[in-house]
């Protein structure tokens, strides 16, 4: 059901199959314009060339809520959705995109019935996709960055994509008596995409900002002297980090410019350390035209994000390394993570929850064991006695380390006991999904300092994971976990009510204070998006 509409109409009414003349049978009381839709793209050859069978049985419902008249030639309609369709550059859309002049010129009188049922046919097509577009994105997640969902739940009454359009086309039905409405209600509510819109509508109004690049060079410290230091004072300056009357001494860089660079590398998420390395430098040298793109990059992943996020779940930013626990659609808590290091990405999917192990032993997965481990082995076979490892064949049997061919081991499994080396922690939380990762705990807690987090071979390690693990259960269950988590021993615990997991992947927001943060693009994915949605066309 879409937001802030009581309207719904029903499915079956939807989709009921309109009676075609090519059936046989006397037309003469089918309305022209219905015999128009039935026949396209015959009857009305500049339409689209994408619109596929998909988009003319969306149309069909829609003129059918019409009784098949009609539907742009009230007066003002049409300068209304124009104008709706004008501020959709405010989402970062490309209005151009929605065939401005083509609707323009569909707004002239025309003698000819025909050709004024298609140019109706071509407003309404273009008026449906906008609004799905605000719905549910300007392209399909998954052909750009791909997202894997669990199957849906054998309950659901009625299948996502169809309550998808069902919702869709009663907010189009009643929504042509009100445009500025309708177009409002496709807007995604979510707090992230309301806050970034608004920042991305102020921004593309204003001149473009300048600022000048900072040369490469040897990491830049506290108190050296530097010839990049001035370049540095007026990009600090330019973004208001520092007063426009900074300047630096001999050369030197100053407390002055350390706390500003710090400030710049927080709402960046980078380490802030008042270190000029790689990172903050490249970061200081993105120019203000594709900080303005990244803007429109995260509306389209918010505009996603928006489909995907349930009121109470776990949320995780995979660029930043955060989770964030929502309530009832309120954030209640939020903690940082390490994910997938750029070579073994964390996968972005949506699942549940449903149990939890105890006190995890590791079992090696191949990649790591081939990549990282064996040729440990090899240099020192004490590796396995060290990290508590043991060794098991393919039926599960306890192996001989010392008997093992290490040059050609075949098909072995190593296994990590439970315990303080455990790299998954105290706790493991589970979820249905085809890439073998997992929630976990970890010894690594020292990394959680870092900026920014990709540290792991794509399993998501989580700061205050057993606290985390509480927060799912009930008070009777919180009792017995810890009970069975004192014992050292591993258990396997289900839990009776499974939470909903979100793992996605963005690199802009505001906060609540208003305030603009940057994420590293640490999968570099921005570049690929922003070339489809410029690409994108009707």
């Amino acid at each position: 059901m879409y937001k802030k509409c009581a309207v719904y109409l029903s499915v079956s009414l939807l989709v009921m199959p309109l009676v075609s003349a090519d059936e046989g049978g006397d037309t003469s009381a089918i309305p022209s314009l219905q015999l128009s839709l039935e026949q396209l793209p015959r009857t009305c050859p500049a339409l689209p060339v994408s619109l596929d069978v998909a988009d003319q049985t969306l149309l069909q419902a829609f003129y059918r809520q019409q009784q098949f008249t009609q539907v742009w030639s009230s007066p003002g309609r049409l300068d209304a959705l124009l104008a709706q369709l004008e501020q959709l550059a405010d989402d970062g859309l490309n209005p151009a995109s929605y065939q401005l002049a083509s609707l323009r010129s569909a707004a002239q009188p025309s003698a000819v019935t025909q050709q004024a049922e298609c140019s109706d046919i071509l407003i309404s097509h273009v008026y449906l996709q906008a609004l799905q577009h605000l719905q549910r994105g300007r392209l399909p997640q998954a052909q750009i960055e791909p997202f894997w969902q669990a199957p849906s739940q054998p309950e659901a009454l009625v299948p996502a994509p169809v309550a998808a359009v069902d919702a869709l086309l009663a907010l189009a039905v009643f929504g042509v008596n009100d445009l500025p409405a309708a177009f409002q209600y496709a807007r995604p509510a979510l707090v992230q995409y309301q806050a970034l819109r608004r920042t991305y509508a102020q921004l593309r109004q204003q001149p473009l900002a300048s600022w000048p690049p900072v040369a490469s060079g040897p990491l830049l410290r506290p108190d050296m002297q530097d010839a990049r230091v001035p370049e540095l004072t007026q990009r600090l300056v330019s973004e208001g980090y520092l007063p426009a009357t900074a300047t630096s001494v001999d050369n030197r860089y100053e407390p002055l410019q350390v706390a500003a660079l710090k400030a710049f590398q927080q709402t960046h998420a980078l380490q802030a350390d008042g270190i000029v390395g790689v990172g903050t430098l490249a970061a200081l040298n993105v120019s203000p035209f594709e900080r303005r793109e990244q803007l429109r990059v995260n509306l389209e992943r918010f505009r996603w994000l928006a489909q995907n996020l349930e009121a109470t779940s776990l949320l995780i930013n995979v660029a930043a390394g955060q989770l964030t626990y929502y309530q009832a659609g309120v954030a209640v808590w939020q903690t940082r993570t390490q994910v997938g290091r750029p070579q073994r990405p964390t996968p972005l999917l949506k699942s549940q929850i449903t149990r939890l192990t105890l006190n995890p032993r590791w079992s090696v997965p191949p990649t790591i064991f081939r990549e990282d481990k064996l040729p440990e082995i090899r240099r020192d076979l004490s590796f396995l006695s060290k990290h508590e490892m043991q060794v098991f064949d393919r039926e599960g049997n306890q192996l001989d380390a010392g008997q093992v061919d290490w040059s050609n081991p075949g098909f072995i499994q190593l296994r990590q006991r439970a315990g303080p080396k455990n790299p998954l922690g105290q706790v493991a939380l589970r979820f249905a999904n085809p890439f073998s990762v997992y929630l976990h705990d970890t010894p690594s807690q020292q990394l959680f300092e870092k900026a920014p987090r990709a540290f792991s071979s794509g399993c998501v390690r989580v700061e205050q994971a057993v606290y985390l693990s509480q927060q799912l259960l009930s008070e009777a269950e919180r009792e017995r976990v810890s009970t069975l988590l004192a014992t050292g021993k591993t258990h396997e615990f289900r839990l009776a009510s499974p939470m909903p997991l979100l793992m996605s992947y963005w690199t802009a927001e505001v906060d609540s204070a208003g305030q603009l943060h940057y994420v590293p693009d640490i999968y570099q994915r921005d570049a690929a998006l922003l070339a489809a949605l410029d690409s994108a066309r009707l």
